[in-house]
């Protein structure tokens, strides 16, 4: 388990940069998916901090939509007693700040109010409640996320639903292509009072497996007020990982 390990910088981090701050947190990921769409950049780049810089690729920015299961998630050396699982549902960007490659969240939603409401305290970042299905059996996954237009204000219907298993073996994407590039990061960025905060994640590369996905309901764009894509997304799954991770700091 992560606990074991005794170094959590052991895994290797892409960018080549080091981690700056302690990595309080460990959890491991399972059945998630990664959907990833290309997106205009002049159309995104409103919605990312001025501070940051949009990264593209092939001329086109990326969001990406990833609904999975964290478990064992707690501080790092606590007793699995004091541990939590839980979905989540994550909408996200990818940036840079002085050089550095990272992740910019336009959302986060989380099937458990206690431990969204905690996280958004303490981390600055945009999570929030959601009520969240999620099953496994001979079709594959089935995750189901719902959140409601908060009380008094004009935000969408937050609602994301699909079906996804993997098809093939899985694979490490290879350096330079475009795979590696969505999902090989190790940093994320969120605004605060005017400045920013960084946050880090540590673990061992994506084992990414080709998906099958039926997308049901996506309404995360539109909930996020971001540009509708128009082209299918590149799909992948990854069954489990164990990752460590930091608590954000003001850069």
């Amino acid at each position: 388990m992560t606990e074991q390990r005794t170094d959590p910088y052991q895994w290797r981090v892409p960018d080549g940069a080091s981690p700056t701050a302690p990595h309080i947190a460990s959890m491991t990921w399972r059945d998630g998916l990664f959907a990833h769409w290309p997106i205009e950049p002049d159309a995104l780049r409103p919605h990312v901090p001025r501070a940051l810089t949009l990264e593209t690729r092939d001329g086109s920015a990326w969001v990406s939509v990833l609904p999975f299961v964290l478990v064992n998630a707690g501080l790092r050396g606590t007793p699995s007693v004091t541990r939590l699982a839980f979905p989540e549902l994550d909408v996200r960007t990818y940036v840079r700040y002085r050089g550095d490659p990272g992740l910019f969240f336009f959302s986060i939603d989380v099937g458990n109010s206690l431990v969204a409401g905690t996280v958004a305290r303490t981390t600055r970042l945009p999570v929030q409640y959601a009520r969240m299905r999620v099953g496994s059996g001979g079709e594959g996954v089935g995750f189901s996320s719902t959140r409601d237009a908060r009380p008094f204000e004009r935000d969408a219907l937050a609602r994301f639903e699909a079906t996804y298993e993997p098809v093939d073996d899985s694979v490490q994407p290879e350096p330079g292509t475009l795979e590696h590039w969505l999902v090989e990061r190790r940093r994320f960025y969120a605004p605060t009072d005017g400045g920013l905060l960084a946050g880090e994640f540590a673990h061992d590369p994506w084992p990414l497996q080709p998906a099958d996905v039926t997308i049901h309901e996506n309404t995360m764009f539109e909930a996020n007020g971001l540009p509708t894509p128009i082209e299918e997304p590149i799909v992948h799954y990854c069954g489990e990982l164990e990752m460590t991770g930091s608590i954000p700091r003001r850069v």
